[in-house]
């Protein structure tokens, strides 16, 4: 009787451990899996992230552009409204947007990182408004064209209407003036932005 008992504790033991490790290797094995699981998602999340590749907007690209880091151009941009000169070097406009921006606390310099975004998608990024008749700043104050003064553009010294829809070149340099300037003021201000180095 004591032998069987012993036998029976033995079988008992030996059934426990097997259940145990049963037990063992299927948490193991979810366990595996689950971190697989992770790892393809973070994976796949960190390819999307570095592709940006969309052209329905859906990771936040700008309307008709191209991928993220498929150009990268940069520009030289001067606002003077009456004179004054907008520094665009404060944190309050650095990089505020992957696609297209200042950094570096460099004021001038545009860069943009992707075909087909615009200089409009770069003022908007910024609170800015920027159309033919106004230029509007994050806080409500708006300079607009009226009887004595006017807003003006140049791209490369040539007066344009709106620079909106402008899709900046590599050394493009850009022109934003508002007030009574005369002829001889403007060129002033066109010598002043060919003088900014544009870094790359």
């Amino acid at each position: 009787m004591g032998r069987r008992a012993r036998e029976e504790r033995q079988e008992k033991r030996e059934d426990y451990a097997a259940k145990i490790s049963k037990n063992k290797r299927k948490t193991n094995l979810m366990a595996t899996g689950l971190l697989a699981l992770i790892a393809v998602i973070v994976g796949y999340s960190i390819f999307l992230f570095m592709t940006q590749v969309d052209t329905s907007g859906a990771l936040g690209a700008p309307d008709g552009s191209g991928r993220l880091g498929d150009e990268h151009e940069h520009a030289s941009l001067l606002v003077r409204i009456f004179g004054d000169k907008l520094d665009f070097s404060s944190p309050a406009y650095q990089i505020k947007s992957s696609w297209i921006h200042f950094e570096d606390s460099d004021g001038t310099t545009i860069h943009r990182h992707s075909s087909g975004v615009t200089l409009g998608y770069l003022f908007n990024g910024m609170g800015f408004t920027v159309n033919d008749e106004c230029f509007a700043f994050p806080d409500g104050r708006e300079f607009c064209t009226n009887e004595d003064y006017s807003l003006k553009y140049y791209i490369n010294h040539q007066s344009v209407g709106n620079i909106y829809d402008h899709v900046l070149e590599d050394d493009d340099r850009i022109l934003i003036s508002f007030g009574p300037e005369t002829p001889e003021e403007i060129e002033e201000q066109l010598i002043e932005l060919d003088s900014q180095i544009i870094k790359g």
